[in-house]
């Protein structure tokens, strides 16, 4: 998968850390210990839709959203799984995958958009990023 021209957005490498490089994607926890929340970024430059990429590259997408999903149940308690590509401030193409548990601080709306932001502890998202990388090669 090419990645000629691809930066991530600062705003998505700002709010972020690294969890792994996946075959199309970059995988990358989000910066909020408020929640479990992975997104995947498609190393491409350009893309806003996900119908901006080509077919096959959409199944390697969906793919890869099930193995971040996988890892993310397989290490955080969870009662439903929330995916989403809104992309309404940041055009780049992203996928979301939060891990919710009812009573959440926005249960059962959506996390977007609810409250202030909690930035993860060093050492609690070393954790969490370990976890989730053990559960990707498991």
């Amino acid at each position: 998968m090419s990645g000629a021209g691809f930066a991530l957005d600062p705003r998505l490498a700002a709010d972020t850390r690294a969890v792994a490089s996946l075959p199309l994607c970059e995988l990358l926890l989000m910066d909020d210990a408020r929640w479990p929340w992975l997104i995947l970024v498609p190393r491409r430059a350009g893309l806003v839709e996900i119908t901006d990429l080509h077919g096959d590259e959409q199944a390697v997408l969906w793919q890869e959203a099930n193995r971040a999903a996988a890892a993310l149940r397989a290490v955080t308690p969870c009662d439903k799984l929330n995916l989403g590509a809104l992309g309404n401030i940041v055009r780049q193409l992203h996928v979301h995958v939060i891990a919710r548990v009812e009573g959440d601080p926005a249960w059962p709306g959506p996390v977007w958009g609810h409250g202030v932001r909690v930035a993860r502890d060093d050492e609690g998202a070393a954790v969490l990023i370990a976890a989730l990388r053990h559960a990707l090669t498991a």
